[in-house]
């Protein structure tokens, strides 16, 4: 339920409860006043009925990489990062990311590159339009399992160098 569902839930509840405090401040005929009240709950109702799906993400081009990857590999494990902040765009910019892609549907695949074109090739809407550069880690389980027994990570993006000259040097 968000936030504003549950303020106008909690209000309509109230209402119901001492409505004369609400109809002092604005003095409605009874009938009208609680017409407005029912009006107001049944969309309340409505609002906290509505499910999260329902609603624009916060970030669309993470969710539309994370939607595309989950039904394209079938992931055993599957990572999202958003690494614009790291670089010279504005703030939540959508433009650089890391993948961690580890699906079975890797096993027949030896070389890391061909892994890579079919993840590039699932993205390639978002690689045309808002996503300029994109890092891929792609494991089979076994290879995923043995790094995390080997105690791996996932190895640390580099630091933005400016690649379009506007940052100052270090």
């Amino acid at each position: 339920m968000t936030f504003a569902a549950a303020f106008c839930f909690a209000l309509c509840a109230s209402v119901h409860r001492s409505p004369s405090i609400i109809q002092q401040q604005h003095p409605l005929p009874s009938h009208m006043f609680h017409s407005s009240v029912s009006r107001l709950a049944r969309r309340s109702a409505l609002l906290a009925s509505r499910s999260m799906s329902d609603a624009v993400p916060a970030f669309p081009v993470e969710a539309s990489i994370r939607a595309k990857l989950s039904q394209q590999f079938e992931p055993a494990y599957l990572d999202v990062i958003n690494e614009s902040h790291m670089h010279n765009v504005p703030a939540n910019s959508e433009t650089h990311f890391k993948v961690v892609v580890v699906s079975s549907q890797f096993d027949d695949i030896a070389m890391p590159v061909k892994r890579h074109r079919l993840i590039n090739t699932a993205l390639a809407e978002e690689m045309e339009g808002p996503v300029h550069a994109l890092s891929i880690v792609a494991k089979t389980p076994t290879q995923w399992e043995k790094m995390i027994a080997d105690g791996k990570a996932i190895p640390a993006s580099p630091s933005c160098r400016g690649g379009d000259g506007s940052l100052p040097k270090k």
